[in-house]
């Protein structure tokens, strides 16, 4: 994940003086070094430049990466016993924490076919030391990389999950609402000059199912916010069937509740009750039915949820688009918690859903 441009900056300056303490001790009390103050002060300087190189080394890596080479031959010139080109290895991981291995191999093979003569023909510790050195620097640089780009991918994969969340909520909330919003005003459009009490009630519903969607979708937006998640409210759960089932009562559906309901967790408590409204939902848009049953049971290890409606059979893939939709978000829903769902014809006429939430992995 990408810190933010300030949070780079301050970090990048960060390593640069750590870095900058480490150098400048080295070429200060490494034996071998200049013998004038004039020649420890451009050593100094070298050292500081080489360091340096990291604080913007995230925006010009090559820049960054070439600056640090051409000051780490100055301190293999000034002080050649503090490491090959200084401590060049150190700004090779940074660079390789940005680069693919595509570019960054092809500095760490400039690094090591650079290695000085004098090292080749010397002690074989001194040539280990110096090709070993680059290599490690490539090798942590690119465990970094590898581990931020499984960051990244884990945090992709976060917001595409909290994306389909959100998208079901908004399926589940608007689709429902609709529903009785269009069924309502169609039954008071056929009353409204012979029967206006009557119509009126229709508009109540309208009103009554309007106000609840709005705080339902107040409650989502604010769960989206940033700023402070904190103040939406509670989400919607299995205490509210009665309201819902008051709400498809005035549409003309009538909603028998059997439930046996006791302390849920949160996840589901929320995943019943929108499986609850989408079936019920469906069987509103899709069916000529006059009457539903709702079935909540819950058992020591699972939440068993049924709905069950008396209207003529219809397959699943009769439907249409919305519908079909409204089951695989449904299945979606309980397969998160570790669940399943089943939805189809009665062999009698009807249809069902029955869903099966685990309680102990969404606890």
């Amino acid at each position: 994940m990408r810190l933010p441009r300030d949070q780079e900056r301050i970090a990048g300056i960060s390593v640069a003086a750590g870095l900058s303490v480490v150098l400048v001790t080295l070429v200060l009390i490494t034996p071998g070094g200049p013998a004038t103050t004039a020649g420890r002060a451009v050593a100094v300087a070298c050292a500081l430049v080489q360091a340096g190189s990291v604080a913007f080394i995230r925006w010009r890596p090559e820049a960054a990466m070439a600056v640090a080479v051409a000051a780490g031959i100055g301190l293999e010139v000034l002080t050649p016993d503090i490491g090959w080109l200084g401590q060049s290895a150190a700004v090779l991981a940074c660079y390789t924490r940005l680069r693919t291995p595509r570019r960054s191999l092809w500095v760490l093979a400039l690094l090591v076919a650079a290695t000085p003569w004098k090292l080749i023909d010397g002690d074989w510790r001194n040539l280990l030391l110096a090709v070993a050195g680059p290599a490690l620097g490539w090798t942590l640089g690119e465990l970094g990389r590898t581990r931020a780009l499984r960051r990244e991918d884990q945090r992709r994969r976060i917001v595409l999950r909290e994306r389909n969340r959100i998208a079901r909520e908004l399926h589940d909330v608007l689709a429902h609402t609709v529903s009785v919003i269009v069924v309502q005003a169609a039954a008071a459009e056929d009353v409204f000059d012979r029967r206006p009490e009557q119509a009126r009630k229709a508009l109540g519903t309208i009103a009554t199912a309007a106000r609840s969607t709005l705080a339902e979708l107040r409650v989502l937006l604010h769960t989206m916010s940033a700023d402070d998640p904190a103040d939406g409210g509670p989400q919607p759960g299995l205490a509210q069937l009665e309201a819902l089932a008051a709400a498809l009562g005035a549409t003309g559906l009538r909603v028998d509740l059997r439930t046996e309901l006791r302390e849920l967790p949160a996840a589901v408590d929320l995943s019943a009750y929108r499986i609850v409204q989408e079936s019920l939902t469906n069987t509103l848009r899709h069916s000529q039915a006059t009457r539903a049953e709702v079935t909540v049971r819950c058992e020591p290890d699972a939440l068993r949820v049924e709905v069950r409606d008396d209207g003529p059979a219809r397959a699943v893939g009769r439907v249409d688009g919305s519908g079909h939709r409204g089951i695989v978000g449904m299945r979606e829903r309980a397969q998160l918690l570790g669940g399943t769902l089943d939805a189809g014809p009665l062999p009698g006429g009807g249809f069902r859903v029955r869903a099966d939430l685990p309680l102990e992995r969404a606890a």
